[in-house]
């Protein structure tokens, strides 16, 4: 029966696997489609080949060995064959080696970079399932000091006022935390180098803002246009 890691012998020493990971990212097409990818959002095949810059048939060979790996889910609709990424935990280890090689960069490479993100991405993106950029790292230390979340060593919880709170809001943090992932946790955020929301609640966060119509998602990939009356709403909660 073959493993469900590996059978690759030079693989004993270290946790089964992790090389096969790695080769699947080191490919700059499929990291390009995983990218993409990371706005939650399901795209066709042909989408992502453009993206990738890719032949159609090389694009399928990658696609397959990404789905193949477990870090892409396929969904067929018809005729048609859409990828998204597989879990959140798959897109919180993407994210996190965004910030690994801002780290790992030189100094004036990683300066570049943030300087040539764009103003409406840093401010407000997407991060897979929850809100990231400027303003989701301001949210996540006003929801600290109002004493609604609590952390400690990247674990996140709520408070009793918290709960208060986001039932208030109709959020059941009861309801998340059943959920078959994490309640709640930071999240490096790769353009402002700090710590946002993920997670459930951070899901259910950025669920709430959209339905209530202070954020919408823009044309341009990730990116969150604040409303005038998010802009209020965002306004008052950091200022109580």
């Amino acid at each position: 029966m073959t493993s469900t890691f590996t059978d690759d012998p030079r693989e004993s020493g270290h946790f089964p696997g992790l090389s096969r990971i790695a080769t699947l990212l080191a490919d700059p097409g499929r990291a390009a489609m995983l990218w993409a990818l990371m706005d939650g959002s399901a795209r066709p095949a042909g989408e992502l080949t453009l993206i990738a810059g890719l032949s159609p048939s090389a694009a399928s060979g990658h696609l397959a060995r990404l789905a193949e790996g477990g870090l892409l889910a396929l969904e067929v609709r018809g005729r048609h064959r859409y990828y998204r990424i597989a879990t959140p935990e798959v897109a919180a280890a993407l994210e996190a080696l965004a910030n690994v090689a801002q780290v790992s960069a030189p100094q004036r490479t990683s300066v570049r970079a943030a300087r040539t993100v764009p103003l409406d991405l840093r401010y407000a993106r997407t991060c897979y399932d929850h809100m990231a950029g400027e303003l989701a790292v301001r949210v996540f230390d006003g929801l600290l000091a109002k004493g609604w979340l609590i952390e400690r060593d990247g674990v996140v919880d709520t408070t009793d006022a918290g709960d208060d709170g986001l039932r208030r809001w109709g959020i059941d943090p009861a309801g998340q935390r059943t959920r078959r992932r994490r309640f709640a946790c930071t999240c490096l955020d790769w353009s402002e180098r700090r710590a946002h929301l993920g997670g459930a609640l951070g899901a259910a966060l950025l669920t709430h803002w959209c339905e209530r119509g202070c954020v919408e998602r823009a044309e341009k990939p990730r990116v969150l246009r604040v409303t005038p009356a998010g802009r209020r709403h965002f306004e008052a909660m950091l200022s109580a």
